[in-house]
């Protein structure tokens, strides 16, 4: 056997046996996620709308939300998306930076890191810099 050969059925085994894992990680997270789904729990739905989980029908695969009070729509099961967990603040200075930013929310699933859309000014780059239209024109 050439080690061309040798090093293409490692790289196989290896691949095999990471596809592996990974399924058996993602059974593992589908099945967590569904002891915690119990009415009751806050959670957001796979296309952005947060909501409590009022009941879950298994045979029908579908489930109830209550997005506002007294607003409850019916959603198929598989747009459950994740459970919104509390956020634990480590230390005063959290809470106090929290507090600073008006947030009245005590859930948060990621920070936004969006940029600003401010627009830009003709010639002016999205850095801040400016220059000029003819800039890079040369006089011949």
């Amino acid at each position: 056997m050439d080690p061309i050969t040798g090093i293409m059925l490692v790289v196989l085994v290896v691949l095999v046996f990471f596809i592996f894992r990974n399924r058996r990680r993602t059974q593992r997270q589908q099945a967590e996620l569904q002891t915690k789904m119990v009415p009751g729990v806050e959670l957001m739905l796979t296309f952005g709308i947060y909501g409590t989980l009022v009941s879950i029908d298994d045979e029908n695969n579908v489930a109830e939300v209550e997005i506002a009070p007294g607003t409850v729509i019916t959603v198929h099961r598989q747009t459950l998306g994740r459970i919104v967990e509390p956020v634990v603040a480590d230390d005063d200075a959290a809470a106090t930076k929290a507090a600073a930013a008006g947030s009245t929310s005590s859930y948060s699933l990621n920070e936004d890191h969006a940029i600003t859309t401010d627009p830009a000014e003709y010639g002016e780059r999205v850095d801040g810099t400016t220059t000029s239209p003819r800039e890079n024109d040369t006089d011949k």
